[in-house]
Order: structure tokens, then sequence, then C-alpha cells
């Protein structure tokens, strides 16, 4: 070590003495061979070819961090331009115009370079600079030189851990060369050289508690920092931990140092079992009584107090029934001992316990062989006065729903651990069909059961009974009596009454019959249908499904009233069987087979038709002699007018000049040459509000709603008498026109347009022929009527209208 020391030391003085030497001979000014290793080629200028030398490697420029020799030249360079001319240097680079600045400085006219304050490796460890010839106008004569300098590192940085105290465990009983934990440290020197060459070392120990182990139990490994058990005897029960001082040095231990703290905390094994103290234990418990705690026994462990090392974990042999429980306080490890069943004084006094203790943690294999510690618990019962209770609740009986009174349904419902008089009342039966003896218990029906009761639910019906002993001690349970269905209700028919159509071949009907029957299945349905003996004949029965059947008669009878006997049975057991009269209508039907009038039947058996058909018949029928009527009418007209036959009806000899204009225009006139026939002024009245909108009468021309008041004539005065037929045999249309205008006219009563008797005349030479629906091609006197006395009294009146006579 110490050998590596020196030789190390020799090596930076060397390096120092090589420095300041390189720095202070510079280059002679007269040396033109130094002067070219050190600067940069010349180069010759003129009208001859130019000679370029190569340029010269300048070395690094060393310097020590630190340095007090302020300011302190570095080096010279020269350029080969100082023959022809003045030449000015410039310098550039980190520490001289760019950060950090003011380092370095050069003279601009001998081109020494030099520093200007001390410089720190540990912040800038080289700087590279350039360095130019310039003329004094500015010119660059030579390419720029590059310059590096390279600070020296000193040992000016102490080392120093990177934690405060460093935390570590080992479990106890480690053997030694166990590596237990790592230190580190950090220098801030150059790590490639002696200066942050590390060594680490233990200069202190202390046990926790103090004092207890004074032999060295760790070492530390000087390069690395690995600190490891040296000696045996680390035991938890004795030792907590250790704290020791440390120590790292740089310079391979020879340079700065600085100290740390390591702590190291010994961790418990499982190396001791759990131990019983005392051995026995005397309990006592309380008979019918459980969950709840009759004592706790104590265990002794010398392992880490709340680890599973310490903790404890009980278990109990010798109690077959499992009446008894223990489970561990975590806060004291002790055993808590439990009733988790109800004891019973009178079939056992005293219980002996063996109890056994373990740790949760498995026990290590450097603890010594022992068997499991084992305690006896002698646990006494107290006697107690007990309660009566009952063998079964809820007492289940099962009877059926016919059952008599008197009948006893159970007995022995209860019994009394003391064996002490019991007293038995019956405390909830809603329908009171219990009984209970009050001193032995039994039960008995004191009424006959209903299924249907509201208190029956799914065939169950539910009491409670108490039991109660001479010391007051009670006990109550639920008596559940399933009801059993019986057949006790017959089946009964319905409906008793119905209809059936006489023509029973035409709609295949008959009278559906059901049964409804008080009991329940199995007892009820399927029913069977049938008749007593051979006492109808005349009807059969047609099965449909279990509960419906269709009474029909075999053939057709008469319309009348039928009591038919049906009898009805139901598939309980026994069989119930019940007679019943059924009262039938047998009627006439429609087509829908609905009973109907004997009117009604007639027609709609004789015509086969249905009632609507029948209307819509006669409806038309109606129509016809309707239409036959009108058509004798307008016959009849003609025939008043004397229309001659071949003529036409309304035909003159001069065809072309009359027109018959049937259709009604809602406006005045009808033709091309309408101002021919007549204007009639008019005075209009309105009768309505002015919003109400006009509707015209049909070929009129009046507005409704206007009332028209005539002009030329007073009120209420005997209307004129109007032309009742036309002329005979006339020769224009017109004139009997205008006979009738001027009677309406000239009636002080009615508007002026009397809507029944108005005829649209259009003038002649029109070029539209006549559209008289009308006309005939023969005249009244040519029609022969007598065919209308062949229609009926109907027509009668219609005959003796166009009798010629």
């Amino acid at each position: 070590m110490m050998r590596m020391a020196v030789r190390m030391l020799m090596v930076s003085l060397l390096s120092v003495l090589f420095c300041q030497v390189w720095s202070s001979a510079g280059y002679h000014h007269n040396d033109v061979k130094l002067y070219q290793q050190a600067m940069f080629p010349w180069r010759n200028q003129g009208k001859a070819a130019v000679r370029v030398k190569r340029d010269w490697i300048i070395p690094s420029i060393r310097v020590l961090e630190n340095s007090r020799q302020i300011p302190e030249d570095l080096v010279q360079i020269k350029s080969d331009k100082i023959f022809s001319g003045e030449v000015i240097y410039k310098l550039e680079g980190p520490g001289v115009d760019q950060e950090p600045k003011n380092l370095f400085e050069i003279d601009d006219k001998t081109g020494v370079i030099r520093s200007k304050g001390p410089l720190d490796r540990e912040k800038y460890s080289s700087f590279t600079l350039k360095a130019f010839a310039l003329s004094p106008s500015g010119e660059r004569l030579e390419n720029p030189t590059t310059i590096e300098i390279v600070v020296l590192d000193q040992n000016d940085n102490r080392p120093a851990f990177t934690q405060s105290q460093f935390v570590g465990t080992v479990a106890e009983f480690s053997v030694p060369g166990t590596s237990v934990m790592s230190v580190s440290a950090t220098d801030a020197d150059d790590p490639m050289t002696e200066n942050a060459a590390l060594s680490y070392s233990i200069i202190g120990q202390e046990s926790i508690p103090a004092n207890v182990v004074n032999k060295t139990m760790f070492g530390i490994n000087n390069e690395t920092g690995a600190i490891y058990i040296r000696d045996v005897g680390l035991d938890r029960e004795v030792v907590k931990g250790f704290k020791l001082k440390l120590q790292v040095a740089d310079m391979g231990g020879m340079g700065l140092g600085s100290e740390g703290v390591a702590v190291i905390h010994v961790s418990d094994i499982n190396n001791h079992a759990p131990q019983f103290s005392p051995a026995s234990y005397r309990m006592t418990a309380v008979e019918n009584d459980f969950n709840y705690e009759i004592g706790r026994v104590n265990v002794t462990d010398r392992d880490d107090r709340g680890t599973g090392n310490w903790e404890a974990k009980y278990s109990i042999s010798n109690d077959p029934n499992g009446n008894f429980a223990i489970s561990t306080d975590p806060a004291t490890n002790q055993g808590v001992l439990t009733v988790v069943k109800p004891l019973d004084y009178e079939t056992k006094t005293d219980h002996v316990l063996i109890l056994t203790v373990e740790n949760i943690s498995p026990l290590s294999s450097k603890a010594p062989m022992m068997p499991l510690s084992t305690a006896k618990v002698l646990v006494t019962v107290v006697n107690e006065n007990e309660a009566p209770y009952f063998k079964n609740n809820p007492i289940e009986i099962e009877v059926p729903e016919s059952v008599g009174p008197g009948v006893q349904l159970t007995s022995e419902i209860a019994l009394d651990p003391d064996n002490s008089e019991l007293r038995y009342e019956i405390i909830k039966d809603p329908e009171r069909w219990l009984e209970i003896n009050r001193h032995t218990g039994h039960i008995t029906a004191k009424r006959s059961f209903n299924m249907r009761s509201p208190h029956v639910i799914n065939n169950i019906y539910r009491a409670v009974v108490k039991v109660t002993d001479i010391d007051g001690m009670s006990a109550t349970a639920t008596v559940v009596i399933s009801l059993e269905e019986t057949n006790d209700f017959p089946p009964l028919l319905f409906p008793l009454s119905g209809s059936i159509c006489r023509d029973f071949s035409s709609t295949r009907s008959g009278l559906l019959l059901t049964a409804v029957d008080e009991d329940r299945a199995p007892h009820a349905a399927p029913f069977f249908f049938d008749f007593p003996d051979d006492s109808s004949v005349n009807w059969t029965l047609i099965h449909v499904n279990d509960t419906h059947t269709v009474l029909q008669p075999i053939g057709e009878l008469k319309t009348g009233e039928y009591a038919v006997p049906v009898l009805v049975s139901d598939s309980g057991s026994p069989t119930i069987t019940a007679y019943s009269q059924v009262n039938v209508t047998v009627c006439v039907c429609d087509s829908f087979g609905d009973c109907k009038s004997e009117t009604g039947a007639i027609l709609g058996s004789s015509v086969g038709i249905s009632f609507i058909a029948l209307i819509i018949i006669m409806a038309c029928v109606a129509l016809l002699l309707l239409l036959l009527l009108l058509a004798v009418t307008l016959t009849a007209c003609g025939k008043r007018h004397h229309i001659k036959k071949g003529t036409g009806l309304l035909v003159g000899e001069s065809e072309d000049d009359i027109r018959d204009n049937v259709l009604n225009y809602d406006e005045q006139g009808g033709g091309e040459e309408d101002e021919n026939a007549f204007n009639i002024d008019l005075l209009w009245k309105p009768l309505d509000a002015p919003s109400n909108p006009l509707t015209f009468y049909p070929g009129a021309g009046v507005p409704r709603g206007k009332q028209p008041l005539r002009k030329d004539a007073p009120h209420n005065l005997p209307s004129p008498t109007y032309p009742r037929r036309p002329p005979a045999d006339p020769t224009d249309i017109e004139d009997y026109i205008n006979d009738g205008l001027e009677a309406a006219d000239n009636d002080p009563n009615v508007p002026p347009y009397d809507t029944a008797l108005i005829y649209d005349y259009e003038g002649e030479g029109s070029v539209a022929g006549s559209l008289s629906s009308i006309a005939s091609s023969s005249t009244d006197g040519d029609q022969d009527y007598d065919y209308l006395n062949d229609w009926g009294p109907r027509f009668q009146k219609l005959a003796n209208m166009y009798d010629p006579r």
C-alpha cells in the first residue's frame, strides 16, 4: 500500500514538473525550427508557385487546477507572417469570450496565452480554444490554430457516504461470512486518478443493548463496502442489533476521509416453542348456556413478541361432543376457553379437557427438539332449573278433513329436564278446532275441520301450544296440521235450463253442461255425465272434456219445454253422484241459431233467407213502385197537354223553335238566346247576417238566404190563377211559359220566381236539341191506361186519373 502511494505521488509530481517546463520554455524567437514545430506553417506569396508546408500538431496544454501563480503564462504562438509585416493575435472560445468567460487571454502582439484565474477541474476539465493571426486591417493571415487546455486534477475533494445512515437486517444465529448489507460513497475528484480511489473500514462497533456483545461481529470489504458476519453468537434474545461506525478515504485510504454510520438489526427466528404456565386449570360452566367464556390459559414464548414466532395456536382434545372451543387473544397470547354447545348437568357433571399449543409460524430447525406443551382443564357443570321443551317444534300432524270431534291427534309432546309437573294450553287456535289436555298435553279434535276456511293455506292449518313447569318456565311450539282432502260434497250440474233449436240437423247445436264441486282434487274432476236408466230416450250426452258435456236431442223435436234428468258423478273415493233435472226449451231458430217469434220463424224457414236480405228485397220493390208511379205521372202529364202521337212530348209544328231545358243553372238565362225570353227586375232584401254565404236554388237563380220583395204589388193580396194545363196542341211552348210568368209576376204573396212553374226557354235558333225527359211519341189521346187496373188496389186511383172516360 505504501509503495502504491509513493508511486502515485511521483507520477503527480512529474506531471506538474513537465507542465511547468513546457510553459516556461516557450519558443525562442530565433529558433526557426522550434518555431515551425509549434506554430502554423508559413506560406510564400508571389508570382512564383506557392509552397505550403503541413500544419504542426500542437499537443494539449496541461494546467494544474487551483494554481496560485496568477496570471500564469501557458504557451506562446507565432505566425510566419511576422517577416512580411505586423501581425495581431486573437483568441476565442470557452473561457475567453464564451462561458465561463475571462479565464484565458492572449497578448495580441507577442501571442502569449496566459490564465487569468485559478481553474476548477470539477467544474471544467478541459477547454478548446482557437487562435487567429490577423493583419492590422483585420484580414486573416493564416488558418486558425486549435489549442486544447487540459486541467489537471488535485485531491481537493473528500469522499462522502451516499446515506447519512445505512440500515440492514440479519437473522439471529447466522453463520460467519453471511452478507449483511453494503455501503457506498462518492468522490468528486478525477475517478481515473488515485484522488478518487476509495477504501472502506469499520472503526467502531456498539451493541444494542449496549455492552452485551464485546467481540467484533462484523467485517467490511475495503473496496466494495460489503458488510458481513465475522463471528458466531447472534442471539435475538440477547442482542437486538448493532451500530457500526464506518470510514471511507481516497488515495487508497491514505488521502482525505469521511465517517458514516450503519445500523444492523438482528431479526428473530422461531427457535423457542410456547409453554403452558401453569399446566393445569379448574373452571366452571352453567348448563343450558353457550357462547360465553369460562376461563383462560397462559403460555410463555421467548421469541419476538407480536410476530408469528410468538403468537400461539391452541387446540382441544377429549371433547367428543364439541361443547368447547378455544381461541387466542392477540394482545396477551392467552387461550380463551368458551362453551359453544349447551351442557347438561343431568347427563354429565364434569368435563376434562386436554389442551395443546404451538406457534403460527413453524418452528426453526435451529430450535431444540421438544414435544408440544400440554395443559389439563377440569370443567365442572353447574345445575340450573331448565325450562320444559317440546320433542318436536313444529309439531306436525296429518289428518283427513272429515275427522270427527274427540279424535286424539297427538300425545307426549313435551318434556321437562328437571322432571317437574307440566301444564299445557293452546294459545292460538283461530277456528277453535283443537282441544288439549291440561296435564297430559294430548291434543284432540274439538270439531270437524273445513278445508274452505281462510285460515287453511295450502291445506295447512296452524295453531300454537304452550307448556309451563311449576317454576314458571315455559316453552311454545307451533302445531302444523296437514289436512287431507276427502270427498264431502256432491257435484252440482250447471246450467239447469237452456234452449235448443228445433231444426237440430241444420245447426248441430246443443246445450253445454258442466259441473261444480266444492271438493278439491282428486275428489272433483273429471266428472261423469249420464241419464238415469232409460228415462231419456230422445236425448244423448256428447263428451267434451273432463268438466263439460253437450246435451243434444237424438232427432227433431217439437217446439216446447222438456225436462231431462241428468246424473253427474265426481272422481272421489268413494264416488258421489248427484241427480239434476235440466229444463230444455226447443224453439225455432234463425240462421244464427237464436230463438225467434213464430212468424219470423215461419218466414225464415219458408223463404230460407235472412232478415237483412228480406229488408233489401222489400226496399227494391218499393223503389220499383215509386219509379213506376213517376213514369205513370209523367205519361198522364203528357196526355193532358194533348201531345200528338209521333210528335213527341211538348213538340209543336216548329220543332226547331221549341227548346225544353231541363237542366237547372245557378244563373239567369239558359241558352244562347235567353235574352229573348224575359228579364225581371228584382229588389233583394237580405234576411240573414251579411257574413252568411248565399246559396242558390237549383234552376231558379235566386240566392238562398235573401227574400225577394215585389216592387209593383202590395203584400197579402189574393194570388192570381196559374195555368194548370198547357194549351191544347201548342205550336210553341213560349206562350205557355209567358202565361206562367205573368201570373207569377202579378202574385203579390210570392217571390217573382215560382220555382215550381218556371221553365227556361232558350229561344229560337238554338243548335242544341230538346233535352226533355218526358217527351213521348204519342199523345194523351192515343195512350191506353187500362192496364193500370190490373196492378192492384194501390194503382186504382192512378188508373181512374188516366181513364179516358
